[in-house]
C-alpha cells in the first residue's frame, strides 16, 4: 500500500487548513482502488467545509485517474453533510453502535439488557477474573493467540501478527491503544483492544476462548473498558462498525443500549456502490470462510497472510 496524503494550506502558505489521506490498495485478486483508510471502521476527511471538502475530492479523483484506481472509497461518519458531489455514490449499508458516557457507568447500567449483559457482567465479577492491562509484546502475543482461536471459529482469515504489532508499536507508547486482557489463572481467555482520540473511545477487536464462555470474560472485559473510558473522561464508547449481516453482534451490540446510526460509505464512481456490499454473499466468499473453518492451526496464518494483502 501506498498513502498519498492532501492538504488545504492557508493564504501564508504554513499552516494546514484540511487534509485528507488516502492509500492506494493494489490487487491482483481484489482490484486497484483508493481507500480511506484501510482496515479503519471510520475515517472522516480532516475538514470544515463544504469547499474544503470539494478542493479535497477533486484532488482524490484526478488522482484516481492518473493510477487508474477502480474506485475511490471514504468511510465517513461526522463528514457526510460536506460532501456534495453527484459523481460519488452513498451507501448506508454497515451501522454504527455508540454509547454516550454522559453519566457513570453504574448509571449507564440500568440500560443494559438484564439477563444478556447485567448477569453476565456478574457472572464475570463472580468468577474471580483478573483484569490485567498490557504492557508489553509478549501480552500482545497472548492476544493474538485468543485471536487466532476467535477468527477460526468465526470462518474468518486471521490478521497478520505484524498488524498488530505495528499498530501497538505506533500507538500504546502514547496510551493511544490499549490492550485489555481477562485472565483466569493466570492464563488470558479473552481480551479487547480500543483507540483513544479526542472525546472517543473505539473498540476494533475482541478475542476470547470459547471453552471459558460460562465465566463471561467478554462482557467482563467490556464493562471495565467502559469504567475506564468514563474515568478518564471520554464522551463516547464506541463500539465499532457492524455489518446487518452479523446479527449475533448486532444483538450484542444493542443489548449494552448503544445507539445505533448509519455508517455513510463514499464511493466514486457512484456505480461502484451497486457491487462493492454483495460481497458477504457471493459465492466466492462463502468458498473463503469454509476453507478458513477447515484450514488446520499451522495453515491459519498463511491463508491470513496471503488473504490481507488483498483487503483493506
Amino acid at each position: 500500500m501506498k498513502g498519498y496524503y492532501f492538504a488545504r494550506m492557508d493564504n501564508l502558505g504554513k499552516n494546514i487548513e484540511a487534509a485528507f489521506p488516502i492509500f492506494e490498495v493494489r490487487s491482483w485478486l481484489t482490484g486497484r482502488r483508493l481507500v480511506s483508510i484501510p482496515f479503519a471502521s471510520l475515517f472522516d476527511p480532516l475538514i470544515s467545509s463544504r469547499e474544503e471538502m470539494d478542493e479535497l475530492l477533486e484532488a482524490a479523483i484526478k488522482l484516481s485517474q492518473e493510477l487508474r484506481s477502480s474506485y475511490i472509497e471514504i468511510r465517513a461518519l461526522a463528514s457526510p453533510s460536506f460532501i456534495h458531489d453527484d459523481r460519488f455514490g452513498k451507501s448506508d449499508f454497515y451501522k454504527h453502535h455508540y454509547l454516550l458516557l454522559r453519566t457513570d457507568p453504574e448509571n449507564l447500567k440500568k440500560k443494559f439488557h438484564r439477563t444478556c449483559v447485567k448477569q453476565r457482567i456478574s457472572r464475570g465479577i463472580k468468577s474471580n477474573l483478573e483484569l490485567k492491562v498490557a504492557k508489553d509484546e509478549c501480552d500482545l502475543e497472548r492476544f493474538y493467540r485468543l485471536h487466532m482461536i476467535t477468527r477460526k471459529r468465526l470462518s474468518l482469515p486471521t490478521h497478520p501478527f505484524r498488524f498488530f504489532k505495528s499498530l501497538w508499536e505506533i500507538f500504546s507508547p502514547s496510551e493511544r491503544m490499549m490492550l485489555l486482557l481477562a485472565e483466569k489463572n493466570g492464563n488470558a481467555i479473552s481480551g479487547i483492544i480500543f483507540f483513544k482520540f479526542k472525546d472517543r473511545v473505539s473498540v476494533e477487536f475482541a478475542a476470547s476462548d470459547e471453552k471459558f464462555r460460562d465465566m463471561s470474560p467478554n462482557h467482563y472485559l467490556f464493562w471495565e473498558a467502559i469504567k475506564l473510558a468514563y474515568a478518564e473522561e471520554y464522551k463516547i464508547f464506541d463500539f465499532g462498525r457492524t455489518s446487518p449481516l452479523n446479527k449475533s453482534l448486532i444483538d450484542f451490540k444493542r443489548r449494552w443500549g448503544a445507539e445505533i446510526v448509519d455508517l455513510p460509505q463514499f464511493f466514486y464512481p457512484k456505480e461502484a456502490c451497486l457491487k462493492i456490499f454483495k460481497k458477504e454473499e457471493s459465492g466466492g466468499y462463502k468458498l473463503a470462510k469454509y476453507i478458513t473453518a477447515k484450514a488446520p492451526d499451522f495453515t491459519q496464518q498463511l491463508i491470513g497472510n496471503f488473504c490481507y494483502r488483498h483487503l483493506g
